[in-house]
């Protein structure tokens, strides 16, 4: 009599035990898939600032040379307010993405400065910038790893009902910008 009840009281346990175990697993790797995004894209933001901490300097050198380029001034200056600003991942992805094309342009403009292309304090801070870019795309690529690593988990079945249910849902992309992959034209009229 014992036994019969030990052997259902098991099989009770592995019933109602393994789905609860399996659902806490499931729902455990959502968790540290979502937390590595959000560490992901706090990396990318850690050199999104490091980036506009930066540019004021740089601007501020080239403004000596570049007087009359104040319209690639001023989309810099615009696209470093949005970033400051912040708002959602979307809203800074996409200040960031001017921030990049209004810095492409400036530094165009740099190459028709001889006197600028010397100057020490501006090739200091291209260099920096060249290497926080270089930074920037390492986590923009880490960060779009982990999404993709996460969007394609909880679009798999079973994982899509457990997502469904605990409000995990897919993340955004960070994606080049229409038209980034034209160099920038500076003319001087």
């Amino acid at each position: 009599m014992k036994r019969t009840w030990i052997i259902v009281l098991a099989i009770i346990l592995l019933v109602v035990g393994l789905p609860i175990i399996a659902t806490a697993g499931s729902y455990n790797k959502l968790v540290v898939m979502d937390e590595k995004i959000d560490a992901d894209w706090k990396q990318v933001e850690n050199l999104m600032q490091r980036r506009y901490d930066l540019v004021p300097n740089l601007v501020e050198v080239a403004k000596g040379y570049a007087i009359h380029e104040k319209e690639v001034f001023t989309e810099i200056a615009d696209a470093r307010a949005r970033i400051g600003q912040g708002g959602s991942r979307e809203e800074v992805i996409g200040a960031n993405q001017e921030l990049t094309g209004a810095l492409s342009r400036l530094l165009v403009i740099a190459e028709n400065y001889p006197a600028l292309k010397a100057n020490e304090q501006f090739i200091r801070l291209q260099d920096e910038l060249a290497g926080t870019e270089n930074r920037l795309a390492v986590a923009r690529q880490d960060y779009n790893g982990s999404v993709q690593i996460y969007n394609q988990t909880i679009r798999r079945f079973p994982t899509n009902i457990l997502a469904g249910i605990l409000g995990f849902a897919q993340e955004p992309y960070f994606e080049m910008e229409q038209g980034a992959d034209k160099a920038p034209s500076v003319r001087f009229d």
